[in-house]
């Protein structure tokens, strides 16, 4: 049986233990004992979400990663398909030809 006051530890309906409440430790009054378990819990999270974060980390930089090969690997090709410097080479060929031709006609 319960004591008057008491919260009953599980919910007879749903089986289901009390939500835990968030805790500011700077408003509110803890023991060492508590801060203690606070950072005991706040690290078994972090370490049981570390791999998680890796693997996001990871992909994220190989995207990013592909991402500016793709973008460099496109600028190369772009370049590389130019010819509007062959185009003006021929004409500053043409213009010396011709300007030679003028020197030597006259």
């Amino acid at each position: 049986m319960v004591a008057p006051g008491a919260e009953d530890p599980l919910d007879a309906k749903s089986g289901k233990g009390p939500l835990a409440q968030r805790i500011d430790p700077t408003r509110e009054k803890l023991t060492p004992a508590q801060l203690q378990f606070m950072r005991q819990v706040q690290l078994a999270q972090w370490q049981k979400m570390l791999p998680q974060r890796w693997t996001r980390n990871i992909v994220t930089g190989l995207g990013i990663g592909a991402l500016v090969l793709a973008i460099y690997g496109y600028t190369f090709y772009s370049v590389s398909q130019e010819r509007f410097l062959d185009e003006l080479e021929d004409e500053v060929k043409a213009a010396r030809a011709r300007a030679q031709e003028r020197a030597s006609g006259h």
